[in-house]
């Protein structure tokens, strides 16, 4: 009898010193500490149910990366089938059209995207001086007279290149007085954000070199959206990667493969674990790391500052929807 009720203690005592981050995945819990500079604190918050975010210092002109997450109480099923109906998860009033693309892709996949004075005036379009992102021998094009809707062409034929891993890709944006190039800004980023190969060891060379030395069991897709955002809206092409090596934990990271306006490069990772004492709940984890060359130059402290503290905002408030939409009985 005094033995067992040394037990019952005894157990008693480890469950109230039991730290309340054991419910968090070891391995998912060592990428939140070592790459995406959670503190004990945001994880002991993120345990009560609480959303949590911050800024990642980067030394890099030009760049901001931040991260969060939130635990959500549906299962982890419930979200992977949200961004596979993609078109239906980023709806919101500041996307203003959404497609998804074939697999293969077909031109009828861009029939919804209108190219209009707000999104490209090609009237206005010179090398060195256009307000689109494009390369030279393209922006010419349009100096010798291709209309606005040709912008679509150019931009089927950038997926398609893409997904075939043929030449033709845009390596080289000449809109501005610095020439941009987003594939070498993209392996930049990769480079700088190990926690992309943490969960899974290969996806980092499977979106380097895509569509080459792909994961095993990853799932890929493309969608577009015309988005609005600042005085213009922009145009962007994004690659999306599910990977699910184990029961408990699947990764989804994206990748900007075309922006008309703003973003030089970006890469997105999600993390979707199953908490240890419920697989009805999960934690959802979101870092992103862009680069834009608006936050370059004069007054990049000032602009870099202001920028982070609206994508601390944007990601809570994003979150935060995103968790009252997945436990919204249906």
């Amino acid at each position: 009898m005094i033995g067992r009720v040394l037990a019952l203690a005894c157990a008693a005592a480890l469950l109230v010193a039991a730290d309340p981050n054991d419910d968090i995945n070891h391995e998912v819990r060592g990428v939140l500490t070592r790459y995406l500079r959670f503190t004990t604190t945001e994880l002991a918050d993120l345990h009560r149910g609480r959303i949590v975010k911050h800024s990642i210092d980067s030394d890099v002109p030009g760049e901001l990366a931040v991260a969060g997450a939130v635990r959500v109480n549906v299962s982890k099923n419930e979200f992977l089938a949200r961004v596979r109906d993609i078109t239906r998860f980023k709806s919101s009033p500041d996307v203003l059209q959404i497609g998804r693309f074939s697999d293969p892709p077909t031109w009828p996949d861009l029939a919804a995207l209108t190219i209009d004075r707000d999104d490209f005036n090609p009237a206005t379009c010179h090398v060195g001086d256009c307000d689109v992102r494009l390369p030279a021998d393209v922006i010419r094009q349009f100096e010798r007279g291709r209309p606005a809707d040709h912008l679509k062409r150019i931009l089927f034929d950038e997926i398609v290149a893409y997904l075939n891993g043929s030449s033709g890709r845009m390596r080289q944006y000449d809109d501005g007085s610095r020439p941009i190039r987003p594939l070498d800004e993209f392996n930049a980023l990769l480079n700088r954000e190990p926690a992309v190969g943490a969960l899974a060891p290969r996806l980092p060379e499977h979106l380097r070199t895509f569509p080459s030395n792909r994961v095993e069991g990853a799932e890929d897709f493309l969608y577009w959206s015309k988005e609005k955002f600042g005085v213009a809206p922009f145009i962007t092409v994004t690659h999306v990667t599910i990977v699910c090596r184990t029961v408990q934990n699947c990764v989804v990271a994206t990748k900007d493969v075309y922006s008309s306006r703003y973003i030089d490069a970006s890469l997105a990772l999600t993390i979707a674990s199953d908490g240890l004492s419920d697989p009805n709940h999960f934690y959802l984890v979101y870092a992103n790391r862009t680069r834009a060359d608006a936050l370059k130059g004069r007054f990049s402290l000032l602009r870099r500052a202001i920028a982070g503290r609206r994508a601390r905002a944007s990601l809570e408030e994003n979150l935060g929807s995103l968790k009252n939409q997945l436990e919204k009985p249906r």
